[in-house]
């Protein structure tokens, strides 16, 4: 008689899994030119600790790049960069100026303000993570120069690394392109037409959710890579206008797959080959060539066939087309800041990090340190674990103090027989090269990471100290874990019911617009990827608050339920859109369905302790 086997923890299971996917060789090799060029050049010219810094801006901009546009990696690069480079002149000021009390609670203010100021999403998490740690390393790793000369510096290597990821082409699949300014906007738009092929395939399957999810997560990177800072605020040039046009022609497409997926019937396979086409014509950047037409049996199916046509003539002509990208005013990011998301998030980043700053400064005025004069790791250490975007907390502590130790002792045994300084120098550019590899598993880029920094403060002139460093990570795992579980004033959860109302409301206004028979498409087209990319951002907070230990995770209960109600809502009103369009009216069946859906979510939403949704269904 066999045994149950034991399900894994969530958090554990979490811990042992590893993103997969293909690594781009020109970020291993922008990697490899990042910090370590920078280092060498400050110890020929004699000012060793001025290359540490840069190179630790170089390595900060390492870890925030990500697959996509250059224009988009301009934000995701300049502005924590911005944020460290004013964290490292304050923490250096205060430091120098402030005893220990008022410094702490200098820096837990800083904690609050860094912890809200992420809310929004990933690029203000980054800024806030580099605030806190800029603050703390410029607090606590005295340097010979002053604040404002290592902020410049801090600013010095993320420029020098966003260069590179402005002027080196990505690695070429095929015939070496002149013009590789576009290269992560065609694969991104490219990813999206991959996408409603394999959705088209699924219809009908037990993977259609799963496809339809993957189409929003690759729209979602095809809108972010178009959409980055830019001089002017129209597309410049004929090639970018064209990337436009491939992007507006894929939403009446992903639009019709979405219907089809919900009708949950299969599709000819023919149907699947026109996007698939396109995707390779967006990656050639070659004519569409002729284009298998489906069958027009019924209105998903003909709204497929007319959104081919349309797509060829855009494909052609290269016209342009409205990007329908996230119109979110400054108001509304304040609110989202200093709302419940905000708030709940900056409380606890303030209490990880001011517990952790003033437990390093009573260990180093009680000299455990010895002749050692930095004790900003322990803080540090504490920002990277209570951030929210690496995964469950109970998972992120196991991994960091499992990075951490084999860190450490890597260092120890390289720094027992490399040459200084060109050892060290060695060991930052092959460490730089790995961090896009073990950017897969954050115990491996813990790992890779505290080896380029011990090599870095060792080439400042800090003597060997990876027992230290692995003694400092597993207090700061300690502090993260128990502060990160205390009870907090009023209720917890909050962040998620935020995200939960924001998806409520992106679908109460696409339905509301379906519903009331606009024949404005380009506004419903807005109006269902704003819907679908709220349901995703909650989807992805409802997973990651799951998979905590149980005193976190009973704060999810029955979220997930919600976020899968409000997605069959908006498959659904999407299906609806696709039939009125072709008809002129809404089929009973949509209008029977909504209507059900509308009464599941009130029963759950008043389960769940959150406002009821005031959805008007008629038709």
């Amino acid at each position: 008689m066999s045994r149950p086997t034991r399900a894994v923890p969530p958090w554990l299971a979490h811990a042992l899994r590893a993103q997969r996917g293909p690594v781009a060789r020109s970020a291993v090799a922008r990697g490899a030119l990042g910090g370590g060029p920078l280092l060498l050049a400050a110890v020929l010219a004699g000012r060793p600790t001025v290359g540490v810094v840069a190179a630790v801006g170089a390595m900060f901009a390492g870890i925030n790049d990500r697959p996509g546009s250059r224009r988009a990696s301009v934000g995701r690069i300049g502005g924590p960069a911005l944020a460290g480079a004013a964290g490292l002149a304050v923490g250096t000021y205060a430091g120098d100026h402030l005893p220990a009390v008022p410094l702490t609670l200098l820096l837990t203010g800083l904690g609050l303000i860094a912890g809200a100021v992420s809310a929004p999403g990933p690029v203000g998490s980054a800024m806030g993570t580099q605030l806190l740690v800029g603050a703390a390393v410029g607090a606590g790793m005295p340097l010979p120069e002053p604040g404002p000369l290592r902020a410049l510096a801090l600013l010095a290597g993320a420029g020098w690394f966003l260069l590179l990821r402005l002027a080196l082409p990505r690695a070429p699949a095929g015939p070496f392109r002149l013009d590789f300014r576009f290269d992560g906007e065609r694969g991104a738009i490219a990813g999206v037409y991959d996408a409603i092929a394999a959705l088209l395939d699924s219809a009908g399957t037990d993977d259609a959710l799963a496809r339809r999810a993957a189409l929003t997560a690759a729209l979602d990177h095809a809108q972010d890579a178009l959409t980055g800072p830019r001089l002017r605020r129209y597309a410049s040039s004929a090639a970018e206008r064209r990337l436009h046009a491939q992007y507006a022609a894929a939403l009446p497409l992903a639009e019709a797959a979405t219907a089809l997926a919900w009708a949950g019937e299969t599709v000819p396979a023919r149907a699947s080959e026109g996007p698939r086409r396109l995707a390779a014509a967006v990656r050639g950047g070659t004519p569409t060539g002729p284009l298998p037409a489906p069958s027009r049996s019924v209105p998903a199916l003909r709204a497929l066939d007319d959104a081919l046509l349309r797509a060829a003539e855009a494909f052609d002509s290269g016209a342009g087309g409205d990007l329908h990208s996230r119109r979110r005013s400054r108001a509304a990011r304040l609110r989202t800041v200093t709302g419940a998301r905000g708030r709940e998030y900056g409380t606890r980043v303030a209490l990880c990090f001011g517990t952790g700053v003033a437990l390093a400064q009573a260990l180093h005025h009680a000299r455990w340190y010895g002749q050692h004069t930095h004790w900003y790791w322990l803080p540090v250490t504490a920002v990277f674990l209570v951030k929210p975007d690496l995964g469950p907390l109970a998972s992120r502590v196991l991994s960091r103090a499992a990075g951490t130790v084999l860190g450490a002792l890597l260092f120890a045994a390289f720094a027992a027989v490399l040459p200084r300084p060109a050892g060290l120098v060695a060991l930052v550019v092959v460490c730089g090269a790995l961090i896009p590899l073990a950017a897969r598993h954050f115990a491996a880029q813990t790992a890779v990471v505290t080896v380029l920094v011990l090599a870095l403060v060792m080439a400042a002139g800090e003597p060997q100290a990876s027992v230290g460093r692995i003694g400092e990570t597993l207090l700061a795992c300690a502090v993260v874990l128990v502060v990160g579980h205390l009870p907090m004033p009023g209720q917890r959860g909050h962040a998620i019911r935020a995200r939960l109302v924001e998806a409520g409301g992106a679908a109460q206004t696409y339905l509301d617009h379906v519903l009331a028979g606009s024949a404005d498409r380009e506004a419903r087209w807005a109006l269902r990827r704003e819907a679908y990319r709220t349901l995703a951002e909650a989807r992805t907070a409802i997973a990651l608050a799951s998979a905590e230990l149980p005193p976190l995770a009973r704060h999810a209960d029955g979220t997930d339920e919600i976020a899968a109600t409000l997605e069959l809502l908006v498959d659904t009103t999407t299906a609806g859109a696709v039939h009125l369009d072709d008809t002129g009216r809404l089929d009973p069946r949509h209008l029977a369905r909504l209507t059900e859906l509308r009464d599941e979510l009130a029963r759950r939403h008043r389960r769940a302790g959150l406002p009821v949704p005031q959805l008007r269904v008629t038709g």
